[in-house]
């Protein structure tokens, strides 16, 4: 479909400028969130996969980040649903969503995931495989209980993330996102929470961002040096929605320096809401903040479009439609450089384009039911 703007919509003037990260123009500054939707079997995405990323594409998201994937570890997921970034059937049922979002005037990158500890033993793909960490411990856990990782299970996984890329540029995406928020195996060591480990992988907020660091630069090697690199991050966890990685903006930029200096092209700072302010002093946002001290491209994201409690929301209720002129005004200050849209746009296909359109009385609200299937 042609996405149609209106030139007096002030959306249409905020989000339509295209930017850039490393070598890639994204047409425009709206993104799709990276949404677990468990709808591959066998780890391999099918048309409707194909139809439901090329959709929203064609509808005006100039950036696709792909459902969480796994990489090619043993443990690095738990469901034999969610898609994998390894395989030949796997790669050649994401070449076709590439192809397909490419085609509707979209970017697309897939983002690179390893569970760590959050998975169950006896789960598939590899029922067999433990749940690994830099400690073993689960998240609010004291004792451990899964396999504290020595140096050739960290050094298995920093290979599997950078064969995933390498193979995500080889089969036609534009680059690569490692999903390094939520509590999952990246930030269980940027988090000492559950980084108890006393060697160089553990020990200070600088020493905690090695694994990430290394993965990073891993990637960074094995992809063309203009081929962007993404970095997914969060305060809160899965289960922890008040933990932290950083209470300054000191301690952040202790976290994000090694990570910018790895081959970081561009942040993606999670917040369960993009308005609210992260440090005290200041109306800067996480995002905000994280552009602010690195200069790298950031992205937000946070209930963009939805007024509703985010918890209640995981639970399965749904949430009212909610204006964005504070967004606007925020993109507008180049606070960021763009903005993620998750739950809004899994309800609502072409919620892209109605915004663009200055069609916001078109908006739906979000529906906890949309998850039951990919429209």
């Amino acid at each position: 479909m042609t996405v149609t703007t209106s030139p007096t919509s002030r959306a249409a003037q905020i989000l339509s400028r295209p930017t850039v990260i490393n070598g890639l123009t994204v047409p425009n500054r709206i993104a799709m969130a990276p949404m677990t939707r468990m709808f591959s079997p066998g780890g391999i995405p099918g048309e409707d996969v194909v139809s439901y990323y090329s959709r929203r594409a064609a509808a005006g998201v100039g950036l696709i980040v792909t459902e969480g994937t796994y990489v090619g570890h043993d443990s690095a997921g738990e469901s034999d649903r969610v898609p994998r970034f390894h395989g030949e059937e796997q790669l050649a049922g994401w070449a076709k969503v590439a192809e397909a979002v490419h085609a509707g005037g979209g970017t697309i990158v897939p983002q690179l995931w390893h569970i760590g500890m959050v998975r169950q033993p006896g789960k598939p793909p590899y029922a067999e495989a433990p749940a690994v960490g830099p400690s073993g411990l689960r998240i609010g856990a004291e004792e451990a209980t899964g396999k504290a990782m020595n140096q050739s299970d960290l050094d298995d996984v920093i290979d599997a993330f950078a064969q995933a890329a390498a193979d995500a540029e080889r089969i036609g995406f534009d680059g690569v996102e490692i999903h390094g928020a939520h509590g999952y195996l990246v930030d269980q060591f940027l988090w000492a929470g559950t980084n108890r480990r006393t060697d160089a992988y553990g020990g200070d907020p600088v020493a905690r961002t090695k694994f990430a660091a290394e993965i990073v630069a891993a990637v960074r090697e094995k992809v063309s040096a203009s081929f962007p690199v993404i970095f997914r991050y969060s305060q809160w966890k899965q289960d922890a929605y008040d933990a932290r990685l950083a209470e300054t903006p000191e301690e952040l930029e202790a976290i994000l320096t090694p990570l910018a200096a790895a081959g970081v092209d561009a942040f993606h700072a999670s917040t369960r809401r993009y308005w609210i302010p992260e440090f005290d002093g200041s109306d800067l946002n996480l995002a905000g903040w994280t552009k602010k001290l690195t200069g790298k491209s950031v992205i937000t994201v946070g209930s963009v479009g939805l007024n509703g409690d985010f918890i209640k929301a995981l639970a399965g209720e749904g949430s009212e439609v909610k204006g964005i002129d504070d967004l606007l005004d925020r993109l507008e200050r180049d606070e960021f450089d763009m903005v993620a849209v998750g739950r809004a746009l899994l309800q609502d296909p072409e919620w892209a384009a109605k915004v663009l359109a200055d069609r916001l009385d078109e908006l739906k609200p979000y529906d906890a039911a949309a998850l039951k299937s990919l429209s």
